[in-house]
């Protein structure tokens, strides 16, 4: 018997495949789903035909928007500059000027039928010329969309916040302002990424940016603005999409940043703890997991990976040489990472470099197992955040490499499988299928 049709026996035995992948990271933002997912598939053309692909739609554009799933809908945005296609410069470098992408643009949201790829309607959100610049590794497209079933959001940073239903009908509009997004103390611009976390009635948006810093809350349905509290003095910059945490007693926001990781009382929005951390580039989202709240960094002389109680309160800074304390469970100082969101899996926290090199570690105590290289060769860069299902874990290189990895304490690489165009997004998983938003396409990965 296979071991795909082992992992499918024991799907049906227990729980049902997920449905619903509502926003960046899935349900709950873990990256994980129940799911009977593919080992191996093929769509580059210079390896051999198509495998296990159910379907490829083309995406005009540049975007590295996440797909989401909704029932029987994959959405998408994208921005599509009028005169032509849009500069994009991957790989591991240094440079740090902004992209020649000022044109005009169309920011779009797209939905697919979720089982053909057909286009059922596609909108657009603004147009006009970007009101801030971007990192040439970036797009003008960065946010995934998130949705309730109802609603189905989207923010651009700069160009604004949108929330339609989920036939297309725009039912409100905010503008967040022009978002400087850039190394503090510097002219440079690298554009907007944190994606909108929505919650129950509110809808959580995170803008970080080098002065105004803010963290906002706004009724899903109408727009109105519930709260907002100044992040001045907490972030100056940070990419990274906010977390919401729901433990008894508490619903929390927890905000990646520098030079402070901070959580915010769901509710309210008043701080409820802080911690000073290190990697002055703040990326990776926070996850909850396993009873912990794991962030990480890496850039700028730190590489920190944090495990945070989530009943923490006030400032839980680490003294130097310390790892941990009555809001820090554990704490590793160089083995964070710079781009990719870690993944917990089966206890198992595994945390990625944007060099490919593979951390797993015990997620209660923090306790390293092993340190692998993803692939052989030129495998570019890997930005995508993880995702699970099945007993595999998917990792994207940027140049479209999708390396499969077995959980469990010990290294062992399942399969790589490839997609012959450039691959920055993270993926998304719905009833077994998988789906990736690649360079020029939505692609539909299936038994």
């Amino acid at each position: 018997m296979t071991a795909a049709l082992l992992s499918l026996l024991a799907m049906t035995a227990g729980d049902p495949p997920t449905v619903n992948w509502p926003s960046f990271r899935g349900p709950e933002a873990r990256g994980v789903a129940v799911a009977s997912t593919p080992l191996t598939w093929n769509a580059d053309s210079q390896i051999g035909p198509d495998q296990n692909i159910l379907w490829k739609t083309p995406i005009p554009g540049l975007s590295h928007s996440s797909p989401i799933a909704w029932e029987n809908l994959v959405f998408v945005a994208t921005a599509v500059r009028s005169d032509g296609v849009a500069p994009l410069k991957v790989g591991l470098y240094g440079s740090g000027d902004s992209a020649d992408d000022d044109t005009e643009q169309r920011w779009i949201l797209y939905a697919l039928d979720k089982k053909t790829g057909k286009v059922l309607w596609e909108r657009t959100a603004c147009q006009g010329a970007p009101r801030a610049r971007r990192h040439p590794k970036a797009t003008h497209a960065n946010t995934t969309l998130a949705t309730d079933g109802k609603h189905l959001v989207a923010c651009f940073g700069s160009e604004g916040l949108y929330a339609y239903d989920l036939k297309g009908e725009l039912l409100w509009k905010k503008d967040l302002g022009v978002l400087d997004s850039g190394p503090e103390h510097t002219t440079l611009q690298w554009g907007y990424a944190s994606s909108p976390r929505l919650f129950k009635d509110r809808l959580i948006v995170q803008a970080d940016q080098k002065k105004g810093s803010f963290l906002a809350a706004y009724a899903v349905d109408g727009g109105k603005e519930l709260w907002r509290t100044s992040r001045d003095g907490v972030c100056t910059a940070s990419w990274a999409t906010p977390c919401v945490v729901e433990t008894p007693g508490r619903t929390q926001v927890v905000c990646n940043g520098f030079p402070f990781i901070a959580s915010y009382d769901a509710a309210t929005g008043r701080e409820l703890w802080r911690l000073k951390s290190a990697g002055d580039l703040p990326t990776p989202t926070p996850i909850f997991a396993a009873g912990l709240i794991f962030v990480t960094n890496a850039h700028g002389g730190g590489a920190p990976l944090y495990a945070i109680r989530p009943e923490a309160e006030g400032d839980i800074s680490l003294p130097e040489g310390q790892t941990s304390n009555a809001g820090v469970a554990w704490s590793e100082p160089k083995n964070g990472a710079y781009l990719q969101t870690p993944i917990v899996v089966d206890d198992l926290l595994y945390s990625c470099s944007d060099h490919g090199v593979l951390k797993a570690y015990d997620a209660a105590t923090g306790k390293l197992h092993y340190a692998q290289r993803l692939g052989t060769g030129p495998v570019g860069g890997l930005t995508a955040s993880p995702i699970a299902a099945g007993g595999k874990i998917y990792f994207s290189s940027e140049l479209g490499q999708v390396f499969v990895v077995k959980p469990g304490s010990r290294f062992e690489l399942l399969a790589t499988n490839h997609f012959g165009e450039i691959l920055m997004a993270s993926g998304a998983i719905s009833e077994n299928i998988l789906y990736f938003h690649t360079r020029g396409h939505m692609v539909a990965v299936a038994e």
